[in-house]
């Protein structure tokens, strides 16, 4: 009864500072200000009579103490790793990509295919024949002129054998020998020509049989039988599909936290794949137009990863050990700063206490703690947001 009387009290006092006399609609400023001070006072003997009610009726009714409580849920803190991530997407290309041309520099007319688009080719294989007719009739005409001239070598080397054996035993003259000799010599470097002539001839046959400089696959093939295979047409295109990177650009703000090591998770979503990789290749010339900068990233050999690929790419650039981290939604901000609540033990009850703590990076769910919370703290995850501090509250199971 006694406590009934005290509430009542209360109440009526606050009736009468609320109605009567108009206390705050009038006066000087200075009035208004002790006006003011009064009903703070008031209100924070009021707040600690309802916390002593509450807490005797706690003890005596323990069905209305779980009323006045909130069911939360609650992570024990721990130190860990926190790192933050560059999210991008890139693509998929080949490192190594041949465009197939002839050769002689000139091209030709095909008249054998051997490669279709989709191919697999091997490095040195055929892949289309142009023709060599005219390749072929040079070649003959070369080797038969040098047949020619090693027979007529052949006759002046004997002609000088013999004019100097007599000119030797004092016959003949100085000038026969001389001209001999000469003849020889002559005959000897039209040989030497014409030799190098059928090397030429040769390799313009070889060069009618084009051949795959790589392994790869034919992603294109635009030539038919009958049509001219040019120089620059880049008809015939293979691609190493062994030899992949990843490619992206990073936004210019980066340019001084990328560099060529940095750790990357690069994670392929056609393919529910993800796989940990480093940066090889690192720009340091921005972009005038999408003001970012070239990364590449070198994959490990996989048979399921193909060129063009879509490709989600986290750049690691921040990494702290051992430090504090809570989910992101449960920092909160009020007029002096960001807070969080945490259940700790007060007397016989369990409270959430109010603590203020500074925030570092943040990623994903995660924000990186650098004060006001230590290991071992149990902070509130769910049913925070309508906490009070000092409110009770029950911990789920």
């Amino acid at each position: 009864m006694q406590k009934i009387i005290i509430v009542l009290f209360i109440f009526t006092s606050l009736l009468i500072v609320s109605c009567g006399g108009d206390k705050t609609g009038g006066g000087t400023l200075a009035q208004k200000k002790a006006t003011l001070d009064s009903l703070k006072k008031e209100q924070v003997k009021i707040n600690d009579a309802i916390v002593k009610l509450q807490d005797d009726i706690a003890k005596i009714d323990t069905s209305a103490a779980l009323q006045n409580t909130t069911l939360v849920s609650v992570k024990a803190l721990a130190p860990e790793t926190f790192v933050h991530y560059i999210d991008l997407q890139g693509k998929v290309e080949a490192v190594n990509i041949s465009y197939v041309t002839p050769r002689n520099g000139t091209g030709g007319q095909v008249k054998a295919l051997y490669v279709q688009k989709g191919q697999q080719v091997k490095k040195g294989q055929l892949l289309l024949q142009l023709d060599d007719v005219i390749a072929k009739q040079n070649l003959r005409a070369a080797q038969q002129g040098l047949v020619t001239l090693q027979t007529q070598l052949d006759y002046a080397k004997d002609v000088y054998r013999r004019q100097k054996n007599l000119w030797d035993q004092g016959i003949g003259t100085e000038i026969q020998v001389i001209t001999d000799k000469n003849n020889v010599d002559n005959l000897e470097s039209q040989l030497k020509t014409t030799q190098e002539q059928i090397n030429m001839a040769q390799e313009q046959v070889n060069f009618t049989s084009v051949y795959s400089d790589v392994a790869g696959v034919a992603e294109d093939v635009n030539v038919r039988v009958g049509e001219i295979f040019a120089p620059a047409a880049q008809q015939i295109k293979i691609v190493n599909t062994y030899d992949l990177k990843v490619t992206t650009q990073v936004p210019e703000n980066y340019v001084s936290k990328v560099n060529v090591g940095d750790n990357v998770l690069i994670n392929f979503p056609d393919l529910n794949k993800t796989i940990t990789a480093k940066i090889s290749v690192a720009g340091k010339v921005i972009d005038p137009n999408s003001r970012s900068f070239y990364v590449e990233i070198h994959l490990p050999s996989d048979r399921d990863l193909k060129p063009n690929l879509i490709a989600n790419v986290k750049i690691q650039d921040y990494s702290a050990a051992n430090v504090i981290s809570v989910p992101v939604n449960t920092v909160q901000t009020d007029d002096k700063g960001k807070y969080v609540f945490v259940a700790v033990t007060d007397k016989d009850k369990i409270v959430a206490k109010k603590k203020p703590v500074v925030v570092g990076q943040s990623y994903g769910n995660n924000a990186e703690i650098f004060s006001g919370l230590l290991a071992g703290d149990k902070i509130i995850t769910e049913g925070f947001q309508s906490l009070y501090d000092g409110q009770p509250v029950t911990m789920a199971q």
